[in-house]
């Protein structure tokens, strides 16, 4: 086989090690193979990189195992002249019987010589703190979620069934109502009366659902939920500020994701921060579906098809789009309600989100590579494509079918 990368190297990244493996030309023909092993501390990667450097070498690879590989990319991409490329582990398997550290370095290596290699999407330096802190606030919101559900335990488990009465546990009413539980108020009717708004009209069910066995153990552990969850609302809201700041330079970008019927500013900035939002790194918009994992799978072999799940991708990207997609639903006169309802109907709900989360990528690819905003087709888009005499046709020949003698009127 030809040889494409005349100087390359290939590193296996570990913990605590990283073991490099250097292939270049030899004088009078053939190649030279060195291998060395280096620390993972700082000055470690710092020599590797230095001897790299010596060496003449011109591109680089690793496996993306774990979180391992990020400090070592990040020491080299300092590093003029010298072009990184990131592998998946599960693309490039070893030879079995034969796995070692040094084995694997040199494999990698030869697979990169001849040019055998598809590197992986990694961002620049913005955008990849703009990914930690979206992936962290969606942690944070996690972990918000499961402390209110612990209060609604809580409170079940003291016979105080509040939330089968308001529609919010830890609403401005309902909020009043347990801190009042735990100040010591045991009165139904006290604490029903703390209701606000709306939630006035249920008094009588309030004082009900408020008369249960609430003792000092409820209140120790409502005041610890409710501290946890008032640390992670202001841990937020700091996550929120920061992310708004690094942000600001693809404000443009967000603004345009934004017009797309159910992705809001939530979906866009993590959208940006999962692609990049240059559309330049991705050939088209069907190579992006591919990444993101939001694409039938292709699985054919001897004229049978097998199972076209879609694979597994970028999920932090997926989860925010299904959700879009579902916000997409509940639209009014949308191109992408209409296209979820057409498709519930046949394949169910949930495939239909997929579909349509398919739609909003295929959508925002277009928006951030062309640089335009979304112009929506319109909720009678798949209306006006049918043909109404074939359609009539087809509905006659149905209800004839089920034995009716069908008489058509033409309307005034």
């Amino acid at each position: 086989m030809d040889i494409v990368v005349a100087r390359c190297g290939a590193l296996d990244v570990h913990k605590r090690s990283v073991t490099a493996c250097v292939r270049t030309p030899r004088d009078g023909g053939g190649r030279h193979e060195q291998v060395k092993s280096f620390p993972t501390f700082l000055d470690g990667l710092e020599e590797l990189r230095e001897w790299l450097l010596a060496e003449g070498v011109t591109e680089v690879v690793m496996e993306a195992t774990g979180s391992f590989w990020k400090p070592v990319w990040y020491v080299l991409e300092e590093a003029a002249g010298l072009e990184l490329k990131l592998v998946n582990a599960r693309h490039v398997k070893q030879v079995p019987g034969r796995k070692t550290d040094v084995k694997d370095a040199c494999w990698l290596a030869r697979l990169l010589e001849h040019g055998l290699l598809a590197g992986s999407l990694v961002p620049p330096p913005v955008i990849r703190q703009l990914r930690d802190l979206t992936r962290y606030r969606k942690r944070l919101v996690q972990d918000r979620t499961r402390e209110s559900q612990r209060v609604d335990k809580t409170l079940e488990d003291a016979a105080v069934t509040l939330g089968s009465v308001a529609s919010q546990t830890l609403g401005k009413s309902g909020r009043a109502m347990i801190e009042a539980l735990i100040g010591g108020e045991r009165d139904p009717a006290v604490l029903a009366d703390l209701a606000k708004g709306r939630l006035r009209a249920k008094t009588p069910e309030l004082v009900r659902a408020l008369h249960g066995r609430f003792g000092e153990h409820h209140a120790l552990l409502l005041r610890e939920h409710l501290d946890h969850i008032d640390y992670l609302d202001a841990a937020i809201a700091r996550i929120d500020d920061r992310i708004e700041a690094t942000i600001a330079p693809f404000a443009e970008q967000a603004k345009r994701l934004a017009t797309i019927p159910g992705v809001g500013a939530v979906a866009a900035q993590v959208f940006i921060a999962e692609t990049g939002g240059d559309m330049s790194a991705f050939p088209s918009a069907d190579h992006l579906a591919s990444w993101a994992g939001l694409c039938p799978g292709n699985n054919e072999s001897a004229g049978k098809h097998f199972s076209g799940r879609t694979r597994k991708g970028d999920q932090w990207l997926t989860e925010v789009l299904v959700q879009s997609a579902w916000a997409a639903a509940r639209t009014k006169d949308t191109y992408l309600s209409a296209q979820f309802w057409r498709l519930a109907r046949r394949i169910g709900k949930n495939k239909a989100a997929v579909a349509v989360a398919h739609s909003i990528l295929v959508i925002a690819y277009h928006l951030l590579r062309d640089g335009v905003d979304y112009h929506d087709l319109g909720g009678d888009f798949f209306a006006r494509r049918v043909d109404p005499e074939r359609r009539t046709r087809h509905l006659v020949a149905q209800l004839q079918q089920l034995g009716h003698a069908v008489t058509l009127t033409p309307a005034a």
